[in-house]
């Protein structure tokens, strides 16, 4: 069996993947609060973790493995976007939440074995609440329940910081129902007009860290085996999570491995409505950017490397993958090459495992070429090379259908077959000269014949090469 290694945040170091039950190996991964679409950072946790769960999958069989991700629709964001579009609360998370699985889909994420809802387990939450302050550590106050985080001592093991340090370098809600600034809410009151639940401590609702300790411990158990998300959530929400359920569930390890992916910039900036390079990854969609090539472009980089997404990156993803699937046309896929599978079970190299798609790629290209490869089983590479890419989440049939659909060369067809009609006349082909060569930059092939004019998108077909020619 493939020995799986990851970088594991809470020890800070990487550490060989020993599952508490490998008939059952656990992830939980947190998701989004569900108010509006999803930015192009939200995406990024999505496939990294959509892709250990695929080499969990094919290490461990799709049988046994279980991944959650949770969705909060109940939170202040929420309820502020619901007031100010006067739309029901349930409306927006059900639209919202359609959003995000339709976009993820299209960036060709496979859905979690459970997708739970922070409101479908309000009880689960309330219990655990009533745990910690029978054990000494949360206390009710003023309609509030709050978490003690002196009564835990590992508070901040996680992020690698005091307490005290916390308190002296952060700003800090301090309430006056606190007994020390750095409590955190568990539960607090709703009013009339803001969606709550009856608890021993009124009507109220959670507060968002409480969520996911609730469901995970009712999904996946006491302990588990993957926790994952993105580093902004280490603190507070990941070391929130781990100090209320080893609160309240002595003994168990809660998460025995922390996975957190790097941020995401644009054009080397910090993704910002002010500086104009905020979108969502619907809004990449609309513009004719496939889902695929966003995919390629994320796995390019180690998940914990910050990842810098341009327009470059993608024009050069969509010609790479452009050849990738003709290269793969009609081949069936066979075993993952060791080498990739190598590569990913070392701390999810994703980078690793495509530069060696590259080499199998730029090998198969080589040899239909008609390169002389002295030992090269041309079709085991094939299904190695299919296969590989599958392992990653490319080349799918699902993600597929895009480099056909954006390449209608029917308006060029006609505008070199009206240059050319013209030029027969005139006897100036000198129209027809700079429309077939910019073609052929652009990685078309031109085909002329009596019959008339044939464009064919070639493997090195480059749709931003034909601006030109509007």
């Amino acid at each position: 069996m493939t020995e799986i290694s990851l970088y594991n945040t809470r020890t800070r170091r990487k550490e060989r993947f020993d599952p508490i039950n490998p008939d059952n190996v656990r992830m939980y991964v947190c998701g989004p609060t569900v108010y509006d679409r999803a930015h192009l950072g939200n995406a990024r946790p999505v496939v990294v973790f959509d892709v250990l769960f695929r080499l969990l999958r094919h290490v461990y069989g799709p049988d046994h493995v279980t991944y959650v991700r949770n969705f909060t629709d109940v939170d202040d964001k929420i309820i502020a976007r619901a007031d100010e579009n006067g739309r029901p609360i349930e409306e927006i998370t059900a639209e919202t939440t359609q959003w995000f699985l339709e976009d993820m889909g299209a960036l060709g994420a496979l859905e979690p074995t459970y997708m739970p809802r922070a409101t479908a387990y309000i009880g689960q939450m309330i219990a655990m609440i009533e745990v910690l302050i029978a054990k000494g550590h949360a206390y009710a106050a003023d309609g509030h329940v709050l978490f003690d985080v002196r009564s835990y001592r590992d508070y901040g093991a996680l992020s690698g910081r005091s307490v005290d340090d916390m308190i002296a370098g952060a700003r800090v809600e301090v309430a006056p129902y606190k007994r020390d600034p750095m409590d955190f809410v568990l539960w607090k009151p709703s009013t009339d007009h803001q969606p709550g639940w009856d608890s021993p401590w009124g009507r109220g609702r959670p507060g968002w860290h409480i969520e996911c300790s609730a469901m995970s411990r009712e999904l996946l158990g006491e302990s588990f085996d993957i926790h994952g998300g993105g580093n902004d959530l280490t603190f507070p929400h990941h070391e929130n999570e781990i100090a209320q359920s080893c609160c309240a569930h002595p003994g168990s390890d809660f998460a025995r491995y922390w996975l957190h992916n790097e941020m995401l910039q644009v054009e080397g900036r910090k993704m910002s409505k002010s500086l104009g390079n905020f979108f969502t990854v619907h809004d990449l969609l609309e513009q004719g950017v496939p889902g695929e090539v966003i995919r390629f472009a994320f796995l390019s980089t180690h998940y914990r490397k910050p990842m810098d997404w341009t327009a470059e990156k993608a024009r050069e993803a969509e010609v790479v993958l452009r050849k990738w699937r003709a290269i793969a046309d009609g081949v069936e896929p066979s075993t993952p090459s060791q080498a990739v599978l190598d590569r990913l079970a070392d701390d999810l190299n994703t980078a690793g495992a495509m530069a060696e798609l590259h080499r199998l790629a730029n090998l198969l290209q080589s040899w239909e070429g008609g390169a002389a490869l002295p030992d090269f089983d041309v079709a085991s590479a094939h299904g190695e090379f299919v296969a590989s890419a599958r392992l990653l989440g490319l080349l799918t049939e699902e993600l597929s259908g895009w480099e056909r659909a954006s390449s209608d060369l029917s308006p060029l067809t006609e505008k070199l077959s009206l240059a050319r009609v013209k030029a027969m006349t005139t006897k100036d082909f000198s129209e027809v000269d700079r429309l077939k060569a910019a073609l052929v930059s652009a990685g078309v092939e031109v085909r002329m014949s009596r019959d008339g004019v044939e464009l064919v998108p070639g493997p090195d077909f480059d749709p931003s090469g034909l601006d030109r020619l509007e």
